[in-house]
């Protein structure tokens, strides 16, 4: 197959991608304040289409640390990449995600894709060629932002209920239901950073292929990445925003509903302490998963209530979905890294 109809695959499925990022992803920003009933949903996922939209074109032409790891720190040599293994890993990403959508599971969009590339660079390279410590940061991500998210959350709630106490529970619950508009705008721009340069990270991959520029590397005349264009960005921002404002009502429900009962307190908690963790992890060039981050944040304020207040069974089948997406994507990635090479050979 010619070099130009491989690229026109790739941009494909990478669209396919960040809308499926989107679609999924939705979840995170909003279902804690349609939960809380703080926002209607319509209104709430145009506000998060925004603010991602916003996030996506803001990290990916100030310093996209994101992008980077994905596009040169998976794979240890960019010399290394084929149309097959980025087709492959983003082909498995995909799936993955539109299943677990279809199920109302919250997945890592982003650990979806670091996985089948993982997978894809193992059936087609060698163990050598696959960026392990890259690897193991997005792993380690899995435990701490979690836990970071839960425990902001809960030290959040105490610092909210102490600095509340006195005053009315319906003039407070007044001005927090306001508030979340601005948190749920910080948490989807806090996504937009991290995720929304994903599918930016694939096309500048197959572009990387098509004309063996390499589109990582910093200019030392004015210290910014070389050669990303504009247009990319913007079709990666556009794809993602489509993604949310279309929504996972599946994925809201379970996150916003099903987990614990918000109140519009727990779910300004809960997003700008998921939305602190997030920025954190964009600033350190580490794909954090907004999925963990946002879930976590809204045990962490049902747990503030009592324990019992959580569902624990709907959060143990989150929780084993997180830990499903590195085996079945590493898989995936793998099935699929054989079967396009060996289509291509």
């Amino acid at each position: 197959m010619p070099d130009i109809a491989l690229l026109v695959i790739i941009f494909v499925v990478a669209i396919a991608f960040g809308f499926s990022n989107g679609f999924n992803d939705a979840a995170n920003a909003v279902a804690a304040a349609i939960g809380s009933r703080a926002i209607r949903p319509r209104y709430a996922l145009v506000l998060a289409a925004v603010f991602d939209f916003a996030g996506c074109m803001a990290a990916a032409w100030l310093e996209p640390a994101v992008a980077t790891t994905i596009g040169k720190g998976i794979i240890s040599n960019t010399d290394l990449l084929t149309f097959e293994i980025v087709l492959a890993a983003v082909s498995a990403a995909v799936i993955w995600t539109l299943v677990a959508t279809y199920k109302g599971l919250p997945i890592s969009v982003s650990h979806s894709l670091v996985s089948g590339l993982v997978g894809a660079g193992l059936a087609a390279l060698s163990p050598a060629d696959i960026g392990w410590g890259k690897f193991g940061t997005t792993l380690a991500s899995v435990v701490l932002a979690p836990l970071l998210g839960f425990i902001g959350a809960i030290v959040l709630m105490v610092v909210l209920l102490w600095a509340f106490h006195k005053l009315k529970p319906g003039f407070i619950n007044n001005i927090i239901r306001k508030a979340q508009w601005a948190t749920t705008a910080f948490f989807s721009f806090s996504h937009g950073l991290n995720d929304g340069q994903m599918p930016v990270a694939l096309m500048v991959m197959g572009l990387t292929l098509y004309n063996g520029t390499d589109y990582w590397n910093k200019n030392p005349e004015v210290g910014a990445v070389v050669g990303i264009p504009p247009w990319i960005i913007l079709i990666g921002a556009t794809t993602i925003a489509l993604g949310v404002i279309i929504g996972g009502y599946r994925v809201i429900k379970t996150v916003g509903f099903k987990v614990t009962s918000l109140q519009p307190i727990h779910g300004l908690s809960a997003q700008t302490a998921a939305a602190g963790v997030i920025s954190l992890a964009n600033a350190r060039g580490i794909p954090v998963s907004t999925t963990h981050c946002g879930v976590a944040t809204i045990i962490g304020v049902g747990a503030t209530n009592r324990l019992s207040a959580v569902r624990w069974g709907v959060a143990r089948r989150i929780v084993f979905a997180w830990i499903s997406t590195f085996p079945i994507c590493i898989g995936l990635g793998w099935v699929l890294g054989r079967l396009f090479t060996s289509w291509a050979s």
